[in-house]
């Protein structure tokens, strides 16, 4: 699979339970780059009307007729695209996130977790199609909705769940809370709660990356970075500025748009002139790719090609997810905006659900396979609750620490105490 411009005379075909089983293959994928397809599956990212009120209209009729489209298709003939082994990680990981984010909603609701919790219901083959195909050495850098990458990266559920309780047992001491997950161990770099502020930090990580490969000659030094983003953040100067430098390095990087057609209550179609994301990638000299975001085999196939270009020296890719967040924009947001008719549609489109079917039906795995690891899931998750309510809170003297240059943090003396609790602390001290 490569990302070149071919036409294809079959409309795209979405991955169906007839898909003959046999030796297990590479997926073919073709992009066309020249014409609408009326039958694409791709709903929303183009849709002209602002109310979900047509559904049923070909996709060619909602598209601006001048702009070209990325779609992928799937070659009737090709054998199953996973294998069992593939098959159940993919499906562990995807519950893993979805009933996470289940059990944050209600430790949430029951006031054990505070301030803003942004919740990533319905966009798990994202996560799961890019990032399960990383390597440990590979770099991810998220979003305010992060707590699924850092899970899919290998961040362990306790240390997740720790940090969204505000404990010392957090993957950062509880200093980071929902928005700012970040793991040294497994090389997540952070959530950025303000948006684009994380693209230039996966970045500079894919230029060290090159950096010391060519000029450090350190010859294991390939790793990629994953930079995760919505919709609203591709009108933002950052997420231009890093496009044009990561195309004229030919960084490492994989630009992944997570594009759930809302940025907080904006529709995406009347926020950007040209809705269709994946443009951008071309204008700065980069591939650009539009996939179901809904389908994680889907996803997994196009991650494959851009961390495979990415690794070998070959540049960055621009790929834009179509997805739907199933949740409000967070959990401090009633959901009025989005229409009814919207919200049914993608939540019959469900990537844990067609994924499991995908996976019965193809005979990969039985139905109680499948339950075992909901258990298994259910069972790590009441474990990662339990742990965080039982861990320490941070101590008084840790908050302070990392806010400036001095890693203790300044105004705490020796013994744990604010300096400026002691009486004399102003005295011929001011100047500091």
């Amino acid at each position: 699979m490569s990302f070149t411009a071919t036409k294809f005379a079959h409309p795209p075909l979405s991955i169906s339970s007839n898909t003959p089983r046999s030796n297990e293959k590479p997926l073919s994928f073709s992009f066309d780059l020249s014409r609408a397809n009326p039958s694409s599956s791709f709903l929303g990212s183009t849709q002209k009307l602002l109310r979900f009120n047509a559904l049923t209209k070909p996709l060619a009729q909602r598209r601006s007729s001048s702009s070209p489209v990325v779609a992928v298709l799937l070659n009737p003939t090709s054998n199953l695209l996973i294998t069992k082994e593939e098959g159940l990680e993919l499906y562990e990981d995807m519950v893993l996130g979805r009933s996470f984010e289940d059990k944050c909603a209600e430790m949430y609701y029951r006031g054990k977790m505070f301030g803003f919790v942004h919740l990533y219901n319905g966009q798990e083959a994202v996560s799961t199609g890019f990032i399960k195909l990383l390597k440990k050495e590979d770099y991810v850098v998220s979003t305010y909705r992060d707590h699924v990458h850092a899970l899919s990266k290998g961040v362990p559920s306790r240390a997740v769940m720790s940090e969204l309780f505000g404990k010392a047992t957090g993957c950062c001491r509880g200093q980071g809370g929902s928005m700012h997950m970040f793991s040294k161990e497994h090389n997540v770099l952070g959530g950025f709660a303000f948006i684009g502020e994380g693209i230039p930090v996966a970045t500079g990580a894919a230029f060290s990356s090159k950096y010391r490969r060519e000029v450090l000659n350190e010859a294991d030094a390939d790793q990629v970075t994953l930079a995760f983003f919505g919709d609203g953040t591709c009108n933002n100067g950052q997420f231009f500025e890093c496009l044009n430098m990561a195309a004229l390095w030919k960084l490492p990087i994989v630009f992944v748009v997570e594009n759930n057609l809302w940025a907080i209550g904006m529709s995406h179609l009347r926020a950007t002139s040209d809705p269709q994301i994946w443009k951008k990638g071309p204008a700065f000299g980069m591939p650009g790719v539009h996939v179901d975001g809904m389908d994680v085999l889907k996803v997994r196939e196009v991650a494959k090609e851009a961390i495979g270009r990415a690794r070998r020296g070959e540049g960055p890719t621009l790929v834009e997810c179509e997805t739907y967040r199933f949740r409000g924009h967070s959990l401090a947001d009633p959901d009025e905006l989005r229409d009814p008719a919207e919200k049914e549609h993608y939540a019959g489109r469900d990537p844990v659900t067609a994924l499991k079917q995908y996976i019965i039906e193809n005979k990969l795995a039985s139905e109680q396979e499948l339950k075992s690891i909901e258990k298994k899931i259910d069972e790590v998750l009441e474990d990662a609750v339990e742990f965080a309510d039982k861990s320490p809170h941070p101590p008084r003297s840790q908050l302070l620490e990392n806010v400036f240059a001095d890693p203790k943090g300044f105004g705490i003396g020796p013994d744990g105490r604010y300096r400026c609790e002691d009486p004399k602390f102003t005295q011929g001290t001011a100047h500091v």
